[in-house]
This record gives structure tokens, C-alpha cells and sequence, in this order.
């Protein structure tokens, strides 16, 4: 839950304002889909390989520290070729942090077939999204301060989980996490669009951040509803 919350910059309406932001656009589309491969490789690596994941309250803080660390370096080396590659790194790393929700996934009769449900909704979350936010005239710049409020009751919810293990609100977290991830799609490529993001690695990150959360929550929500057990 680590959206990029870059406000707007003044819109650029010449000729080469356009060509500029559609070229952040594409590579943005280019790179999002390239670190799809790491994250998949990861995931596989953890899952194949039953690799020991942390977990409670330390494993989340040395989750989060090792996330920032990332995130600190990728804005650091995004306007180099080391940032695509610390960009793929940062995807590996969050791959091999889906392993505990996939083996518990795949510990259900219908496991893949859940994971391939979520993963095509969170495919068509994305889609719609980016659609609104290219073809819709309405301005969506003002959504970034509600919804970084939104992330905050989210950590706040997911930290308090840990110790309460409560089902009900692990399906309140999943459900406000789609929801507010869905509209941060919105917010991020509506930003590339109007010129307020120019540089393609830190929108991939906002973006990919986004669609990640999105599958998490839905393949956490899709195994609640309608996991089977032998």
C-alpha cells in the first residue's frame, strides 16, 4: 500500500506537451507489463521452492522497511537505466512476498482456478480504470489527499489484524483496499496524462503498487468466499 502521491504540475497543452506525455504513457504501459515477469518469477521461486517467509508484526515492519528501501532507491536512480533495473528488482522481491498468500490459496481444491479468477478481475479492474482515466474530462487531481488518508486507516486496519485476527475485518481491508487502489489507477494515469508525473519508472511504480494491491485483496477476498477444502 505505497501509492505514488506526486500532486499534478501545470499541464502542458502544446504539440510536444502531447507527444511527451503519450511517450510517458507507452513506456509507462511497456514497463508496467515487463515487471509482471519478476513478480511472477518470484512468486514462483517462493512458492516451488517453500522458501521461509516472516510473518506477525516483525515481519511486517521488515516487509515495510525493505519496501521503502526500494521505493528510496528507485527515485534515486529513475532518470537512469539503474532504475528500470532496481524497478524489476523491487517487483522480484514483491513476488517472492506473495508466497504465503498463494500457498494458502493453493492449498484449496480450487486454487489455481482462484488465482486465475483474480488475476483476470485485476486485469479488468485495470483496464476500466485506465480507460476512464484517458478518455474522462473530469479532474481527478483532487482524489490524491483522500485517498493517502485512505491508505492510512488501511496500514493502520492490516496492523491491528495482525493481533486481532479477525476474518470480518480482513474482508473490510480487501474490500477498501480494491476500492481504493481501483481509484488510484485513476489518480495515477490521469497524472501522466495531464503532464503532472513525466518520468515513466516512478509511474510504473505508482501504478504497479496499485494493481498489486488490487490482486492481493482480491484473491484474499476470492479465498474467503469461495475456497474449497477436501
Amino acid at each position: 500500500m505505497f501509492p505514488n502521491t506526486q500532486q499534478p504540475r501545470t499541464i502542458d497543452l502544446t504539440k510536444g506537451g502531447q507527444v511527451t506525455r503519450n511517450k510517458v504513457l507507452r513506456n509507462t504501459y511497456w514497463l508496467l507489463a515487463l515487471s509482471m515477469i519478476p513478480t511472477v518469477l518470484g512468486a514462483y521461486i517462493g512458492v516451488s521452492m517453500e522458501l521461509p517467509m516472516l510473518s506477525g508484526g516483525m515481519g511486517f515492519v521488515i516487509f515495510l522497511a525493505i519496501a521503502f528501501g526500494f521505493m528510496f532507491a528507485i527515485e534515486k536512480t529513475k532518470h537512469s537505466a539503474a532504475g528500470v533495473a532496481v524497478l524489476l528488482g523491487f517487483t522480484f522481491f514483491m513476488g517472492l512476498m506473495l508466497t504465503p498468500l498463494l500457498r494458502h490459496t493453493l492449498g484449496y481444491t480450487n486454487g489455481g482456478s482462484l488465482i486465475m479468477t483474480a488475476f483476470g478481475g485485476t486485469a479488468a479492474v485495470f483496464a476500466v480504470m485506465a480507460s476512464i482515466a484517458t478518455t474522462s474530462k473530469r479532474d481527478f487531481s483532487g482524489m490524491g489527499s483522500w485517498l493517502m488518508a485512505g491508505v492510512v486507516i488501511l496500514l493502520l486496519a492490516v496492523v491491528a489484524n495482525i493481533f486481532l485476527q479477525m476474518s470480518a475485518l480482513s474482508i473490510v481491508i480487501s474490500v477498501m483496499a480494491i476500492g481504493i487502489f481501483s481509484a488510484f489507477i485513476l489518480f495515477d494515469v490521469q497524472r501522466i496524462i495531464n503532464g503532472g508525473e513525466t518520468n515513466y519508472i516512478s509511474a510504473t511504480l505508482a501504478i504497479y503498487l496499485d494493481v498489486y494491491n488490487i490482486f492481493t485483496s482480491l484473491l484474499q477476498l476470492l479465498g474467503i468466499a469461495g475456497g474449497d477444502r477436501d
